[in-house]
């Protein structure tokens, strides 16, 4: 799992995120003012890429967090059942299972290729390749 490390007031709503060691895309950052006492908070509200839970996080703006970065590649479909689609990568022949995404069902057919993203053992199809 590879990940570099940015400040908190830099993140954007769009960018990617680590909460708990889970990949979020993040959806609102909130920047307080600094007061008198202290430095400005940040608040940053993110969902989860894999599990779609929402996140959120409080600290420091310029405390220093983990961005993900997201490996995209191609992988193809070797069986579909009901609710899942074993992929197979292209490039090291390593076997993943994953939840069929809604927007793919009936639209799937083994032996085609599709466009994953993957961090750590986690991968989800993001679209078909053409």
């Amino acid at each position: 799992m590879e990940k570099r490390h940015t400040e908190m007031k830099h993140l954007k709503p769009g960018s990617f995120v680590l909460i708990d060691e889970v990949p979020c895309k993040v959806d609102v950052v909130q920047l307080s003012k600094s007061g008198k006492h202290g430095a400005a908070k940040a608040r940053v509200t993110a969902v989860g890429l894999f599990d779609n839970n929402k996140r959120i996080i409080v600290g420091p703006g310029d405390q220093r967090i983990d961005v993900p970065i997201i490996e995209k590649k191609s992988m193809q479909v070797v069986a579909i059942s009901t609710n899942n689609v074993q992929l197979m990568d292209l490039e090291s022949y390593e076997m993943s299972e994953v939840p069929m995404p809604e927007e793919f069902k009936d639209q799937l057919t083994e032996g085609e290729e599709v466009l994953v993203w993957r961090f750590g053992k986690n991968v989800m199809i993001k679209g078909k390749k053409n």
